[in-house]
């Protein structure tokens, strides 16, 4: 006789929650109940709630706001950090509402970790830092470090950065970036980054580390990207050579 193995209650929960959602009982940013309710309907303590919750997450159907609940995820926005297309552009051409937020603008030394990062001559090397927030439909998805060489663009910190860095660098100053390369990792929020994102302190987050060079080879920017997870997928579109190499 063959015993069919009976998933356990946490798995069932998620089942059923799955099921709710792909029948449309809730809709795309709605807010699920309490999880003190969500536990009485599924007769369970709040430890088995949440890991049919949390595995509902890590499959990007549901997110978490600290201190403020559950939601259901809105669609991903698909990203080619490869193309030389603003977030600006990219999000509205997918039919949502991008907004981008200025936290923070400096002129300062590059520092040591930096100068090797960029492979600049020496850590005193003048580089603009900027620090900004990036949204989705009013929803935190991104916070971006933009680092650029100081005499590349002398006079960046004043134009207006809330909107898109590509625009601002191509239409103002006439500068294009040519070429890239990636570091694509997962990581971990900080307490800063977590506030920012609406995340709890540790939660996972997608990385993305870009060193962007101008037409002329020179290394002029680094970028760093902090994801939530949630909220993007990355697609990167590849020509292949006509003969193998």
């Amino acid at each position: 006789m063959l015993y069919q193995a009976i998933p356990p209650h946490y798995a069932r929960i998620r089942d059923q929650l799955a099921a709710d959602i792909a029948q449309g009982r809730f809709l795309a940013g709605q807010k699920l109940p309490p999880e003190r309710d969500l536990a009485e309907r599924f007769d369970c303590t709040r430890v088995t709630l949440r890991q049919a919750l949390q595995q509902l997450e890590t499959e990007g159907l549901i997110y978490r706001e600290n201190r403020r609940g559950w939601y259901l995820s809105p669609p991903r926005i698909d990203y080619d950090p490869t193309r030389l297309v603003s977030f600006m552009d990219y999000v509205r051409r997918q039919g949502r509402e991008p907004l981008t937020e200025l936290l923070s603008a400096e002129r300062r030394r590059a520092g040591a970790w930096l100068a090797a990062r960029m492979g600049l001559p020496s850590p005193d090397e003048p580089v603009f830092r900027l620090h900004r927030r990036r949204l989705i439909d009013g929803r935190p998805v991104l916070v971006e470090i933009n680092t650029l060489l100081a005499s590349w663009c002398p006079d960046l910190l004043d134009a207006r950065l809330d909107r898109s860095l590509t625009t601002v660098l191509r239409e103002r100053f006439g500068k294009v970036q040519t070429r890239c390369t990636l570091n694509l990792r997962l990581g971990t929020v900080n307490d800063d980054q977590a506030e920012l994102l609406q995340l709890a302190s540790g939660a996972s987050n997608l990385v993305l580390e870009r060193l962007n060079y101008a037409e002329d080879g020179l290394l002029v920017e680094f970028d760093q990207e902090f994801w939530r997870p949630d909220a993007v997928s990355v697609a990167v579109q590849a020509d292949f050579p006509s003969r193998p190499l």
